[in-house]
């Protein structure tokens, strides 16, 4: 293939030769039209494809038959109760993003109050929380509250599968510029990979594949020396740390500073990065990958429950870049919006003094898979992993806007619709 006429790294006019192997062969202005297939570009920039380096694909394709009931959608126990009773009487209702400024602490009879007369489960926003009636629980062969606390696995063997269209989520992606993933769960379903692989995109699963992903919770956080020795048993594989308290970013520091960094080495999230901690986090060489986004989509919720000496340490950007700390970005989806040009706008709109310029949050999502921070580059020899924009890039970095998207292509294959 021969894309004519784009911006590449601040070239006008630029032609792009892509192999049969998916590897650029050429980069030049006016090279001779051999290939079989020719793309006009049209003076739009050039970039390697967004990878979007912590997401959650199976949740993600999930939603879209699950009924959203978090606090942009819902207000009040009356609304919780209309939209659960939305389906038909006797089937699941599957329901996801709820947050306590909706209606409330759920539990079982909680949900009895709303809805008795079919299995609901309701996920809480951040993904770690189930909540099921007592038709649910009887139906699942299920007992106690109905607060399940990071029972995915369980719930797997006790409720109805439920259908996800991985296909329809990766054209949703690809119209995103999205050509690379890294799934994030911490306990990969059986035969993930195999499940995914329907996926134009390139995948990176943690835990089949590097890094290994360590998840922590205050409730039963380790001491140092108990973590350190989880992450000698996987050595040398990198460990990808989920840190979304102080506590247990300060965890993890002691273990890694015990067990020595190696590359690779990752930080989930960082939540909560007290500035003492910048320098440290950059002496053991991690690599940050955060949701710059998260305080912008709940900032009403983060000024009510997040404590005063948190606040001004949330989802750091601009400090961590400038303190030298590698830093990448993922939209944690679909516990976030699935859209990176949204992650890029909030990166770019924040106004706690962590805002960063358009260019750097979208280098946000062009580093690759093993290196979240390492910026990819179009050159001869790369991979064909491409975005290709309507607009030259200074048009793009205006708005940020995923309409600037008109082509994705994965080893110089198109993956758009």
């Amino acid at each position: 293939m021969l894309i004519r006429n784009v911006e590449v790294e601040g070239g006008a006019g630029t032609d792009v030769r892509i192999g049969p192997d998916g590897r650029i062969t050429e980069i030049g202005r006016g090279l001779p039209g051999t290939a079989e297939v020719e793309v006009e570009g049209g003076g739009g920039a050039l970039l390697p494809g967004l990878h979007d380096h912590h997401v959650h694909l199976t949740a993600l394709a999930a939603r879209a038959v699950s009924l959203p009931v978090g606090p942009a959608q819902v207000r009040g126990a009356a609304g919780l109760a209309a939209t659960l009773r939305s389906g038909r009487p006797g089937e699941w209702v599957r329901a996801v993003g709820y947050h306590e400024s909706v209606a409330g602490e759920l539990d079982r009879f909680a949900l009895d109050a709303l809805v008795a007369d079919r299995p609901v489960r309701v996920q809480h926003r951040s993904g770690a929380m189930w909540f099921l009636n007592s038709a649910a629980l009887r139906a699942a062969g299920l007992d106690g509250d109905g607060r399940l606390w990071r029972e995915d696995q369980r719930l797997r063997r006790a409720v109805p599968p439920v259908p996800l269209d991985l296909p329809a989520l990766g054209r949703r992606a690809a119209r995103l510029g999205v050509t690379g993933f890294t799934n994030a769960d911490p306990r990969p379903a059986p035969g993930l990979r195999h499940t995914l692989s329907v996926l134009p995109q390139r995948l990176t699963v943690m835990g089949p594949d590097s890094p290994v992903k360590i998840m922590l919770d205050d409730a039963t956080l380790p001491v140092p020396d108990v973590l350190a020795a989880r992450m000698r048993a996987v050595r040398p594989r990198p460990v990808a740390v989920h840190c979304v308290t102080r506590v247990q970013l300060l965890v993890t520091l002691l273990a890694l500073e015990e067990t020595g960094p190696v590359a690779g080495d990752r930080v989930e999230h960082g939540a909560v990065i007290p500035a003492q901690t910048v320098p440290w986090i950059r002496q053991l060489g991690l690599t940050v990958v955060t949701q710059p986004h998260f305080p912008v989509e709940r900032g009403r919720e983060y000024a009510a429950e997040v404590h005063p000496d948190d606040r001004s340490h949330l989802y750091r950007c601009r400090s961590l870049a400038e303190a030298g700390v590698p830093l990448a970005a993922g939209t944690d989806a679909p516990y976030g919006t699935d859209d990176p040009w949204a992650v890029m706008r909030a990166a770019v709109g924040r106004d706690d003094g962590e805002g960063v310029t358009p260019l750097a949050a979208l280098r946000l999502f062009l580093g690759s898979p093993a290196r979240p921070a390492r910026v990819r580059r179009l050159t001869v020899g790369s991979v064909a992993d491409l975005c290709l924009l309507h607009v030259p890039l200074r048009e793009a970095l205006a708005e940020l806007r995923a309409d600037t998207v008109r082509a994705a292509y994965v080893a110089g294959r198109r993956i758009t619709p």
